[in-house]
């Protein structure tokens, strides 16, 4: 979690203020947007983890209107990672929202990493960054995304999957099966 953590707040932080109107691979969402959502579930990650009720504001705020957004979530995203360095983080069950019922912990830290790693480049790509994440990393969110991508394409989480030869990097492969094209361009 922390080397997927440590490679998003470097994106977020390169990414050019001028870009904020640029269109992403999220086809609903433009840099503003995306690096909205990255802010606001980085700290539901570790409100995840951490057992305790989410907090601050919704999801609609723009964060990057406040001076110091790229900054602030990079150490959101050091808390987040830290907090889920904790083994009693992935026992039981767990929730980004306030779903009492919630959902088993190791699945919802796989969403966390995940927001890092495709989100981080997404947000790469759409502001001509390098989207440079560790193996560790990239073989772990491909085992999330491979072992969840049935039940988060029913919820619109995942696009349809992009066809990658198989011979393909790890991160493109990645890419595909989550729904995203390895070779988009803004």
């Amino acid at each position: 979690m922390t080397p997927a953590a440590e490679a998003a707040a470097r994106i977020v932080l390169e990414a050019p203020e001028e870009k904020m109107d640029a269109p992403t691979p999220c086809p609903d969402w433009d840099v503003r947007a995306l690096v909205n959502h990255l802010i606001f579930w980085s700290a539901r990650g570790e409100s995840a983890a951490r057992r305790v009720p989410p907090a601050g504001p919704g999801e609609d705020h723009d964060f990057t209107a406040e001076p110091g957004w790229a900054e602030r979530f990079a150490e959101q995203a050091r808390r987040a990672a830290e907090a889920w360095q904790d083994p009693a983080a992935w026992e039981g069950r767990t929730s980004l929202t306030a779903n009492k019922e919630g959902m088993p912990a190791g699945f919802i830290a796989g969403i966390v990493l995940g927001e890092c790693v495709l989100h981080g480049w997404d947000l790469a790509v759409a502001t001509g960054g390098e989207p440079a994440f560790p193996d560790p990393v990239l073989r772990a969110a491909w085992e999330q995304v491979v072992s969840t991508a049935e039940i988060s394409r029913q919820y619109g989480v995942l696009g349809p999957e992009v066809a990658v030869p198989e011979y393909a990097p790890l991160l493109d492969r990645l890419l595909g099966a989550s729904g995203r094209d390895p070779r988009w361009k803004p």
